[in-house]
Parts: C-alpha cells; sequence; structure tokens
C-alpha cells in the first residue's frame, strides 16, 4: 500500500497542534543541558526525567536512553548541542522498528460494509472522533452510516444525531437505555439494505465495572456476527492524549476487555503531553491510526510517525 502523503495544509495543523508539547519538552531540555556541553551521564538521568516529565512514559524512556548511551559509547564524545539530532534520530528508530505489520488487517478499501466499532472512556472525545471519521469517509466518496450503540447517555445519542445531520449521513438509535446490540443489530441489517460502504457504531465508555464492560462488547460482537460474519474489521480505541500516563492505564484496560486493533489519540493541541503518542506507539504492539491535532472536522489525522517526529523536533 503507498504512503499517503502529507498535505501542506495537514503538516501546519499538526506543527500547531503539537506546539504546546514542543515548548514544554525543549525549556525543560534546554535546562537540563543548560552550561554542559558533552552527552555524559549526568545529562543522560536529567535526559531521562525530561522524557518521564513529558509522559513519554517509563518504558519507552529507558529504551531512548539505552540507544543514546550505545552511541555515546561508540562515538566516545557527543556534544549536547548534537542532542536534538540524536533524539530525533533514535525516536525515529525505535518507532519505525517497532511498526505493526497490518498488511493482513481487512482495510475499508476492500471490504464492504467495513465495520469500525469505537470504543474508549467517557470525556475522551469518541463520539467528536466518530463524527470526523464519518466526515472523512464521507469525502472519500464513501457512503457512510452511524449506530448510537452508548444508549447509557441521552447526550451522546445527541451528540452522534448532531454530527450525523452536519454531515448528511444516516443514523440508527433506539431510547435511552435500550440494549445497545439491539441497536447494532439494526444498524448492521438497516446498512444490509442500503449501499452502505462504512458503519461506525459507538459504544458506552464505562470502565468502572470491567466485568460488564467486556460482556458488553462480546455480546455487540457476537450480534454483529449474526449479519456481517467477519465483522467488527476495525476496534477503534479512542484516548485522550492530554491525561498523560492515564491514557496509558485506559489502553491496557481496554486491550484486556476487547480485541482493539487500532487506536486513535485526541486532544493533542491542548495539551503539553503529545510525548504519549511515542510512548504509546511503542509499547502497545497496536497501530496509532489517528490523531486529533485541533477542533476543526479535518483536524483529526492519520498518524504519521515520520511526520510526528519531524513535527515534534522540528524548531
Amino acid at each position: 500500500m503507498f504512503k499517503k502523503l502529507f498535505s501542506k495544509k495537514e503538516k501546519e495543523s499538526l506543527d500547531k497542534g503539537l506546539e504546546k508539547t514542543k515548548k514544554s519538552f525543549f525549556s525543560k531540555l534546554s535546562k537540563a543541558v543548560a552550561g554542559k556541553s558533552k552527552v555524559d551521564d549526568a545529562v543522560l538521568d536529567e535526559l531521562e526525567e525530561v522524557l518521564i516529565a513529558s509522559d513519554v512514559g517509563v518504558d519507552t524512556t529507558i529504551k531512548i536512553i539505552e540507544r543514546i548511551e550505545a552511541r555515546v559509547a561508540k562515538d566516545k564524545y557527543l556534544g549536547t548541542g548534537e542532542l536534538n539530532k540524536i533524539l530525533r534520530e533514535e525516536i525515529s528508530g525505535l518507532l519505525s522498528e517497532n511498526e505493526v505489520d497490518n498488511s493482513d488487517m481487512p482495510s475499508v478499501e476492500n471490504i464492504k460494509p467495513y465495520v469500525i466499532m469505537v470504543v474508549g472512556v467517557n470525556g475522551v472525545g469518541k463520539t467528536t472522533t466518530i463524527g470526523k471519521l464519518a466526515n472523512k469517509f464521507k469525502n472519500e466518496g464513501k457512503n457512510v452510516m452511524l449506530g448510537a450503540a452508548d444508549t447509557f447517555r441521552a447526550a451522546a445519542v445527541d451528540q452522534l444525531q448532531i454530527w450525523a445531520d452536519r454531515v448528511g449521513i444516516p443514523i440508527v438509535k433506539q431510547k435511552m437505555g435500550s440494549d445497545p446490540a439491539s441497536v447494532v443489530f439494526d444498524t448492521l441489517q438497516s446498512a444490509s439494505t442500503k449501499d452502505i460502504d462504512v458503519i461506525l457504531i459507538d459504544t458506552a465508555g464505562r470502565l468502572h465495572n470491567k466485568i460488564n464492560l467486556m460482556n458488553e462488547l462480546s455480546k455487540i460482537k457476537n450480534v454483529m456476527k449474526k449479519i456481517i460474519p467477519d465483522a467488527p474489521h476495525e476496534i477503534l480505541l479512542v484516548l485522550d492524549g492530554s491525561t498523560g500516563q492515564n491514557a496509558f492505564e485506559q489502553a491496557k484496560q481496554f486491550t484486556k476487555a476487547t480485541e482493539v486493533n487500532a487506536l486513535a489519540v485526541t486532544k493533542l493541541d491542548g495539551t503539553a503531553k503529545g510525548g504519549v503518542v511515542i510512548g504509546i506507539s511503542d509499547q502497545f504492539k497496536i497501530p496509532v491510526k489517528y490523531i486529533g491535532v485541533g477542533e476543526k472536522v479535518e483536524d483529526l489525522q492519520e498518524f504519521d510517525k515520520i511526520e510526528f517526529v519531524d513535527s515534534f523536533f522540528n524548531e
């Protein structure tokens, strides 16, 4: 599959979305190396603290530090002025090595209808992500349908209806408190009678009782399979990047509860915790597929590791 080319507008949006993270990271890094000319153990200790404070995560930070230590040992002398360049190279290298081979994963281009079940706790931007994805698919010429299976919150159904009206696509919903699996059944059945390319299913985001969550998601998947045997084709977990380490914890819980095979990290523009994308991309063997870098509908971008690192280090 060909690599999607980043447009100038997307790149500007990404640069702007990562501004707070960059400012925070580089001001910490400048303080860490102030007055020092050589990358030594003291600088590496400071760098470790900077990376952890930037929500890159402990495990990923250790990997990055070990890679830089290996370069220091090999090159004997590395000046602190080269640290940005080295960091950039090692983070790019780490993320590239961790590339998940998802070539056998079904895609929107070769399956119809392609069913995406969207999961995540309340407040992470799940419904907004669904709306933005619906808009993206429609702009690509696809027929899209929404299923409002988060029946526990009236606001979730109302918000999804607003997006359906805004994008101009059909939505299947029932009254509040209905069985989510019943909504999913109706959605898939309705889609099978129409020329639908992509079905986006919203689900309830409650983590306080993991057993119930697990059971509910399993029930929804079983109902899907009655109509479309290989559905859902994608289980997209939405994480709020501004929660930093909490996003890691949510990813752990949801990957235990269901077979997540794609991630979306939202709200990166309003936070200095954008480093969390590096950690999540490294720690979970699940591709980060989308990132949210702004309020506008086009600010949900397909995640490109190279462009992300480039924007992160491009001063």
